[in-house]
């Protein structure tokens, strides 16, 4: 069965960090772009971050910059994200993806994600 399972949500003050694990099983990550994207209430799902495997190339979203680290370790079939100096802007729910493509960039809207994760609420308030 293709799972993606999170975890690594919950509550911070602002400039606050959190880390947001991904697990897969029935399937490996490493052949696999990764992305991680997210979407709070009355908002369109927004793509943070992702990792191509067309070059490798990694993408983030302007307002994540310097802030945020998308990352993998194919020993744990695990993506990650990092997320420092948190602002109560940060607030969603974040969910991991993953597809693949030879084709189509991680960052495009033409991307074939096809395993998603249930989500992990972030907030990020005082």
């Amino acid at each position: 069965q293709v799972q993606l399972v999170e975890s690594g949500g919950g509550w911070v003050q602002p400039g606050g960090s959190l880390r947001l694990s991904c697990a897969a099983s029935g399937f490996t990550l490493h052949d696999h772009a990764i992305g991680w994207f997210r979407q709070a209430p009355g908002k369109e799902r927004e793509r943070v971050s992702c990792i191509n495997t067309i070059d490798g190339s990694s993408y983030y979203a302007n307002s994540v910059k310097g802030r945020f680290t998308i990352s993998r370790d194919n020993s744990k079939n695990t993506m990650y994200l990092q997320m420092n100096s948190l602002k109560p802007e940060d607030s969603a729910v974040y969910y991991c993806a993953a597809g693949k493509s030879t084709y189509y960039y991680c960052s495009g809207t033409g991307f074939p994600w096809d395993s998603w994760g249930q989500g992990t609420q972030v907030t990020v308030s005082s």
